[in-house]
């Protein structure tokens, strides 16, 4: 009662913003002109609108506009976000020439939505060509294992487990802490106080305002526009409040008072981007797709069942336990991989193309936004024996050579995968081993199935699960 969805409110700023953009460029070729690219390389896709493109067209469920562009068009179409043109790949070989074969020398950049002058603006996500390289080598070596905690489960004991838990809440202070502990070496204790600014600053800018990317892609001079006007797409204030945070961190390195791997080569402000992105991508994406590992457990509780036996008769209840003995539970490995099939941490990837190539029989021009329907990829019948079934085996070595490796992609692909992805898979790990030591998972009258997605791939309601203590 009163929830107003974020695409209904972009939706019905768009319905603002369209007639003003008809006012402001009068003649039609402002808002089409970018529309021919496709058409004119004889690139199927869905008629766009002018000035917005595709973007009321995906609505709520970007999932089954993409399935229904799959069916219609086969496996390469045109879409535009904005006056974007975006071209959609779901062709295994196509992936592998994008994001492996030919990513130094056409695909190297993501799409940048960040502000030039901005708190990310030297992030490794966004940077390009050589910037980006010499970043990713200075981070390589920052993702260890060796400052994770192990007190997850206190937090349950505190909580009333005859009530529904809501599974965000739960996971995503302990997300924060191991983030806080490997970024900045800072000891926080949101699991414990989730009212600690450092969790509660972080909440706040997750919330990203997609309004100065959403006028970026309709408005040819769009980042100029959004430069005047001064529209931020993290608030000021948590932006301020992490930048002084490791900026007094960085002055204890220098004093020796703690002890961290630095980052060599890099600039101030390079450092800053880093450090503020770690929190934006460590803590938003493990806290995810941790609630949606812990969801399909509880939906399908013979895999939990056999997940937890496998626990049981390797590892020492509650004890101490080495990164070789939590490396070697191989149905843990098989049911996150499913579980990331299953609902994709990314839900799509995007690479631009900095000059045109032609790619088995494609052409691709010079600036294109080439996207991949991770998502779509993922439940795809052509890849996946019963996609819709949650089956952690079909990521069994037995079962390997039935895999295609790039219909899989949920931290990415090639080079310029995830630089995080081994440290968040061990901290995923950490906390269900933790958990499914001591607790069995069930679902409730609260808990949402089958599970519906907004228009950003969050829940349209919070993930809620029933927490069962395991008699001893």
């Amino acid at each position: 009662c009163g929830y107003i969805s974020p695409f209904r409110s972009v939706t019905f700023c768009l319905s603002f913003c369209i007639p003003t953009l008809k006012s402001l460029f009068p003649g039609r070729r402002y808002g089409v002109w970018p529309y021919r690219v496709f058409r004119k390389l004889g690139i199927s896709g869905p008629m766009p609108l002018p000035f917005v493109g595709n973007v009321l067209q995906m609505g709520t469920d970007i999932l089954s506009f993409d399935r229904q562009c799959l069916d219609k068009y086969g496996d390469v179409w045109g879409v535009f976000e904005g006056r974007q043109p975006m071209l959609m790949v779901a062709n295994p070989e196509l992936v592998k020439a994008v994001m492996v074969k030919e990513c130094y020398s056409s695909f190297t950049n993501r799409r940048n939505f960040v502000p030039e002058d901005g708190p990310l603006a030297d992030g490794v996500a966004v940077v390009k060509d050589e910037k980006w390289k010499r970043i990713r080598s200075s981070l390589t070596p920052c993702f260890t294992s060796g400052r994770l905690k192990q007190n997850f489960v206190k937090k349950l004991e505190r909580m009333n487990l005859d009530e529904p838990i809501d599974v965000r809440q739960f996971v995503a202070p302990y997300s924060m802490d191991v983030v806080a502990s490997t970024s900045f070496s800072v000891d926080t204790d949101c699991i414990n106080n989730p009212d600690d600014p450092v969790n509660v600053q972080a909440q706040k800018a997750t919330n990203f305002n997609f309004w100065p990317v959403i006028i970026q892609t309709m408005i040819p001079f769009g980042g100029l526009l959004l430069k005047l006007l001064k529209f931020e797409t993290l608030p000021r204030s948590n932006v301020d409040f992490f930048y002084d945070l490791i900026k007094r961190l960085r002055d204890q390195h220098k004093a020796g008072k703690l002890v961290r791997i630095q980052l060599r080569g890099l600039t101030e402000h390079e450092v800053l981007s880093q450090a503020f992105g770690f929190v934006l991508a460590g803590y938003e994406t493990v806290s995810t797709t941790l609630c949606f590992l812990l969801y399909n457990l509880a939906t399908n509780p013979d895999a939990m069942c056999t997940l937890q036996k496998e626990i049981d008769s390797n590892l020492q209840n509650n004890g101490s336990f080495s990164y070789e003995e939590l490396s070697g539970l191989d149905y843990l490995d098989q049911v996150l991989c499913e579980s990331m099939r299953f609902f994709s941490p990314t839900p799509r990837l995007d690479r631009e193309c900095k000059k045109t190539i032609e790619i088995h029989g494609v052409t691709i021009p010079k600036g294109t936004l080439v996207a991949i329907p991770v998502s779509l990829l993922h439940m795809d019948p052509r890849f996946w024996s019963s996609p819709e079934i949650f089956r952690p085996e079909r990521f069994s070595k037995e079962n390997a050579s039935e895999l295609n490796p790039y219909a899989y992609m949920p931290f990415g692909l090639g080079p310029r995968n995830c630089v995080g992805m081994r440290f968040a898979v061990l901290v995923m790990k950490m906390v269900i081993v933790r958990l499914l030591q001591s607790y069995s998972l069930e679902t409730c009258q609260d808990t949402l199935i089958p599970m519906q997605f907004n228009w950003q791939f969050q829940p349209i309601k919070p993930i809620k699960l029933k927490f069962v203590q395991r008699k001893q």
